[in-house]
């Protein structure tokens, strides 16, 4: 369990950066490399590589050496991981929300 919400840190943590967040949208696409990560972000290799290496880290993408080229790939398996945690939470709020609903057309029933 703790290894979970470890990763779910990593996870989130990697989406919470704009830069990550397109890469992810880019790989959604196909599988690229890192150069074809780094240029419609017009950031130098370097840069992207460390984005890259921080989604690697957090279980979204997977990189694979293709002769001279490493091939970056999305993983979904990561992203289900955190939609299961996001709609776990969303239930709970739902809930409340129709409780509070509930509580307001009774309050005004009087």
């Amino acid at each position: 369990m703790v290894d979970n919400k470890r990763q779910l840190d990593f996870v989130f943590r990697a989406l919470g950066d704009p830069t990550r967040l397109r890469m992810i949208e880019q790989l959604a696409r196909g599988d690229q490399t890192v150069s074809d990560l780094a240029a419609p972000l017009d950031m130098t290799l370097a840069g992207a590589s460390k984005h890259v290496g921080v989604l690697e880290q957090a279980g979204l993408l997977t990189r694979e050496k293709r002769g001279r080229e490493r091939i970056c790939a999305l993983n979904p398996d990561a992203l289900l991981a955190a939609r299961d945690w996001v709609e776990r939470y969303s239930a709970f709020w739902s809930q409340r929300l129709d409780a509070l609903d509930q509580a307001l057309k009774e309050d005004g029933d009087d």
